[in-house]
C-alpha cells in the first residue's frame, strides 16, 4: 500500500463520527466471511458508485475513506481494510423490491393525444398539505397556472411515474426531457395493489406493476377509482446536467447506477453506505451495493428498492420483485465499533 494511503488510513482510524443507534433496532457486527458470496461479488463496480456519493457525505469518518477511494484502490482490499459489516434488524421481515426509470412518450404542448399534465410544485404545496390526487385530477386547481412541465398520453404510465420518482419523456422531435422527484402534495402513499388484495380481486403473491396496469386498462371507470385510492401525488421538475448515459438523480442529488444502487430507510441506513444484499427469490444474487435513494414506501431496517434501469424492460423486471433475503450494511470501522462495542453483537 503507498505511503499516502496508509497516511488516509490512519486519518479515517482516528477521525470520529456520529454514530447514534436508531430507535428499536439490533446491530450485530459480522465479519466478511459471513456474507455469502462476498468473494465472488465484482467489487469494482460497487467502488465505482460509491464513489458516485461519497464526496457528499458529511460524516467526518467518511472523508477520508472517500479520498482513498478516489485514489481507485483494489476494491475488495479496499472496503476490507476500512469497513466492517454491520447487521441492523428492526424485529421486521426483509423485503427487496425494484424500480426503475420510466420512459414516456410525451410533448411540450397538449393535444387530443397528449392530454396528461406533469406539474411543477406550486407555491402552496410547499407550506404544507395539498390538495388530494383526486382533487388535483378531478379539478382545476393547477390547470392555466403554467405549472406543466410536459404532457403525456397515458394516465395510468403517468401514475407510476409518480410511484418511481423520476423518469424520461421522449418527445415527438427526437428529444428526451429528463424530470425528478420535485416535491408532493403532503398526503401519506397507499398502495394501489395492497387495495386490489384487501377487495378479494388478486391474492397478494400476484400483484405486480404490469398485474395492475393490465386491470386499470381492462377497468377504465373502476381503474380510476383505484388510482385515485393513493390521494399522494407527486410534482416533478426538470433535470439538467446529467448525461444521457448516465442513470437518474436518487436521494442525494447524484446519478443513481443499475444493478447497483438501492433505496433504503436513512432512519436505520446511511445514505451512501455500501450494503451487501443477499437476495433470495425467483433471480437470487449476492452483490455489494450502495444506498444511493429513499422512498415513501421504504421503511425499516431490512427494506431496500433495487434500480433495475431505464425502460420497459428495466420496468418488467423492477415490477416481479418482491423477494426476501438480507442486507448488511457496511460502516467505517470507527463507526461499526461505536455502533456494536467489542463483546456485543
Amino acid at each position: 500500500m503507498k505511503r499516502a494511503t496508509r497516511a488516509l488510513l490512519l486519518l479515517a482510524a482516528l477521525a470520529m463520527s456520529s454514530a447514534a443507534r436508531a430507535e428499536g433496532a439490533d446491530y450485530a457486527l459480522l465479519s466478511f466471511d459471513d456474507l455469502q458470496g462476498w468473494a465472488s461479488d465484482d467489487h469494482h463496480l460497487a467502488l465505482e458508485a460509491f464513489l458516485e456519493t461519497c464526496g457528499d457525505l458529511k460524516d467526518p469518518a467518511w472523508g477520508p475513506l472517500c479520498a482513498v477511494a478516489k485514489t481507485r484502490p483494489e476494491a475488495r482490499s479496499f472496503f476490507e481494510l476500512f469497513f466492517r459489516p454491520v447487521l441492523v434488524k428492526d424485529g421486521n421481515a426483509p423485503l427487496f423490491t425494484g424500480y426503475f426509470e420510466p420512459e414516456l412518450d410525451g410533448a411540450l404542448s397538449p393535444s387530443d393525444r397528449f392530454r396528461y399534465p406533469l406539474y411543477r410544485t406550486p407555491p402552496e404545496a410547499r407550506a404544507g398539505p395539498f390538495v388530494s390526487r383526486r382533487e388535483i385530477e378531478e379539478g382545476q386547481v393547477l390547470a392555466g397556472r403554467g405549472l406543466e412541465i410536459a404532457w403525456v398520453d397515458d394516465p395510468v404510465e403517468l401514475f407510476f411515474l409518480q410511484v418511481q420518482g423520476s423518469g424520461r419523456i421522449r418527445l415527438s422531435n427526437g428529444q428526451v426531457l429528463r424530470v425528478g422527484y420535485g416535491g408532493h402534495n403532503g398526503h401519506s402513499y397507499s398502495s394501489i395493489g395492497q387495495e386490489l388484495v384487501r377487495r378479494g380481486v388478486y391474492g397478494a403473491h400476484q400483484v405486480s406493476a404490469q398485474v395492475i396496469r393490465n386491470w386499470v386498462r381492462r377497468n377504465p371507470v373502476a381503474g380510476q377509482e383505484l388510482l385515485w385510492t393513493n390521494p399522494s401525488y407527486v410534482f416533478f421538475r426538470k433535470i439538467r446536467n446529467v448525461a444521457a448515459e448516465k442513470g437518474p438523480l436518487g436521494a442525494m442529488n447524484r446519478s443513481i447506477t443499475t444493478d447497483r444502487s438501492i433505496a433504503v430507510d436513512p432512519a436505520f441506513t446511511p445514505l451512501g453506505a455500501p450494503v451487501w444484499v443477499e437476495k433470495d427469490g425467483r433471480d437470487p444474487f449476492r452483490r455489494l451495493m450502495v444506498a444511493q435513494d429513499t422512498g415513501s414506501a421504504i421503511k425499516g431496517a431490512q427494506r431496500a428498492d433495487i434500480f433495475y434501469g431505464t425502460g420497459d424492460e428495466a420496468g418488467r423486471i423492477a415490477g416481479q420483485i418482491k423477494d426476501p433475503g438480507r442486507m448488511v450494511v457496511l460502516l467505517p470501522i470507527q463507526t461499526a465499533f461505536e455502533l456494536v462495542p467489542e463483546g456485543e453483537g
